[in-house]
């Protein structure tokens, strides 16, 4: 947005001048019709004035807003709408103050279409980065008067979202780097280091061993197909990439994903928390059982988990009680059914939910935890290995010649 500057005629024919605040010479246009100014000269803002930001979303150019400033956005919406501050100036103060383009551009447009009649939902669902559940819950916040709560509860919802995210994501980075510069320094030594020992065994006339012909060999591969192999692995990657976002092939994917060891449970335990906490606040904000589980099983990026979920949803409908399905899905702990089944029983079923998600989120953080400590020395057990064994083999038929002399 910037400073527009216009010449003109107005209703009784004076000539007439300004500045009109906006982000295209048509919106500029269409305010000066609605003051009846006739324009004959309209100036754009000067590059100083220029918003790139602003030039980006216009275009299609800016990264979307993800969970993380969402997140931040919900926490600073939530402390002013509980200080007492009215809506709309809490959505202007966060406009003024926010940095992402899209969120800004977003928080713009729903200032003006509340200010216009809408609701704060209706605003919001039109806008990529706030998702089914968020939405519902705003909209529940609105019917209820309790939208003060209902931030509250958003907040911190996805306050743990985050955390758990952060965790795993935390967890994976150090092992990933020791990967790569392991598997850098393996090919640095099969593409490098090892034809210098090539000359040297030939020199010797003996036949070298099993082992260090294998290592000549892959030697030999990885510096003549090095070449075509980065560019096969790098299309490789990119067709899978593609293939995972086909709806069969997540579903495969993520089935894949469930049984691997440790990480399958970190991605079963994550995916429960977030069920669970999620269908917790949907409860307690006043959403109804089969709505709530709609948006769980929309919010669930795991295919077979919303599939079960799925199934779990028809069950209810049907009129069996929400634990009596969760106790046919294999991956579900019974002792987590039977806490909820209490739940349904005492009509707290909300706050049984809450203490389930807490159960698992534990579970996650033991989880990753005994994941970090097993990994990380697996990897450097078997790189280190590797590298051992390429040495080795070079020095072996030197030895075995030393040994014969």
């Amino acid at each position: 947005m910037g400073n527009w500057t216009y010449e003109g005629l107005n209703k009784d024919g004076k000539r007439e001048s300004g500045v009109i605040q906006a982000q295209t010479e048509k919106e500029v246009r269409r305010t000066l019709r609605g003051r009846g100014i006739r324009p004959k000269k309209i100036n754009p803002p000067s590059l100083l004035e220029f918003d790139i930001g602003e030039w980006m979303v216009a275009k299609g150019l800016a990264k979307p807003f993800g969970a993380k400033e969402l997140m931040h956005f919900t926490k600073q919406l939530a402390i002013m709408t509980n200080a007492g501050v009215p809506i709309i100036q809490a959505l202007e103060i966060l406009y003024k103050s926010q940095h992402h383009p899209v969120l800004k551009s977003a928080v713009k447009n729903i200032v003006k279409d509340v200010a216009e009649g809408k609701t704060i939902a209706e605003a919001m669902e039109v806008h990529k980065g706030f998702d089914k559940l968020y939405c519902n819950l705003i909209k529940a916040g609105e019917a209820g008067g309790i939208l003060d709560t209902i931030l509250d509860k958003l907040s911190i919802h996805l306050e743990k979202q985050e955390k758990i995210k952060a965790q795993i994501k935390s967890a994976m980075t150090y092992p990933g780097i020791v990967t790569m510069v392991g598997i850098g320094v393996i090919w640095g030594m099969m593409v490098f280091v090892v034809p210098q020992f090539v000359g040297m065994l030939a020199d010797t006339g003996q036949d070298p061993p099993a082992i260090t012909q294998f290592v000549i060999d892959a030697s030999e591969f990885f510096g003549k197909y090095t070449i075509y192999l980065l560019p096969g692995f790098i299309v490789l990657i990119f067709a899978m990439m593609s293939w995972i976002k086909t709806p069969a092939g997540k579903y495969i994917y993520d089935r894949m994903m469930m049984k691997m060891p440790i990480f399958g449970g970190i991605i079963i335990k994550g995916n429960l928390t977030s069920f669970t906490r999620t269908l917790a606040t949907m409860l307690s904000s006043g959403v109804s059982l089969i709505d709530a589980l709609d948006i769980c099983i929309d919010t669930i990026d795991n295919g077979v988990i919303s599939k079960d979920l799925a199934a779990v949803r028809k069950k209810v409908v049907e009129g069996k009680t929400l634990t009596e399905p969760l106790l046919k899905i294999e991956y579900f702990p019974d002792m987590v059914s039977q806490m909820i089944r209490v739940g349904e029983q005492t009509g707290q079923i909300d706050g049984m939910l809450e203490k389930v998600a807490e159960v698992f989120e534990l579970e996650v953080n033991e989880l990753i935890e005994n994941m970090t400590k097993m990994i990380e020395p697996l990897i450097i057990v078997v790189l280190g290995g590797i590298v051992a064994a390429i040495l080795v083999a070079m020095y072996l038929p030197m030895f075995m010649a030393a040994g014969g002399e």
